[in-house]
């Protein structure tokens, strides 16, 4: 990849309660679950993904950020339950655990606007439905069936119930970078949504 490429996506934040949760659930299903069947996510950097773009070049991240910040300033602040669990493709059989996002329609209006957007300047539109959620582990594709299944029979009889309330004031824009320790995210831009009398919070 050449320096003026980089892989990036666009994200919303979490409350230092709700990640401090999160991280609490990781740990108990890591005590149920030690090993290296599940590769479990640094709770600090868990974060709710809008539109992953992948590789993005410099001239377009300069474009990236302006449809960021037209979408974001369409939307009025908001707020996300977060809590109950799941897996994809499904809770017995799962290949990516997660907790449950309960947002208001204006999140995936204002999802809708970059992912239109994005697809215009060229990047690929999402194979799959808007499901809101923060992946806490995915599991390994070296586990065996046997360990899926055990995997998958925790899940149905662990129980996450309310975590707390995500209050979303910003849309962030992020440069990811893969190391041997995992990825390593920084914020390159934020674009802030109004208030409800219509001013842009800074």
């Amino acid at each position: 990849m050449t320096k003026d490429v980089i892989r990036a996506f666009i994200a919303i934040d979490l409350p230092s309660d709700v990640l401090d949760s999160l991280g609490q659930v990781i740990n108990k299903l890591k005590e149920q679950h030690p090993g290296t069947s599940v590769r479990w996510v640094d709770h600090e950097q868990i974060h709710l993904t809008l539109k992953f773009l992948g590789d993005v070049s410099s001239q377009n991240l300069e474009i990236i950020k302006k449809i960021v910040a037209t979408e974001a300033a369409k939307r009025q602040i908001m707020e996300m339950g977060i809590g109950g669990i799941g897996a994809f493709p499904k809770l017995h059989h799962p290949r990516v655990i997660w907790i449950g996002v309960e947002a208001p329609s204006e999140l995936d209006d204002l999802r809708r606007g970059i992912e239109d957007s994005a697809a215009r300047l060229g990047y690929p539109r999402d194979r799959y439905d808007f499901t809101p959620h923060l992946t806490l582990g995915r599991v390994s594709r070296k586990a065996s069936v046997q360990d899926v299944r055990r995997i998958g029979k925790t899940l149905h009889g662990f129980s996450v119930g309310y975590l707390g309330a995500a209050r979303v004031e910003g849309v962030h824009v992020y440069r990811s970078d893969l190391s041997p320790s995992g990825a390593v995210y920084t914020r390159l831009f934020t674009a802030p949504l109004i208030e409800q009398n219509g001013q842009v919070v800074v």
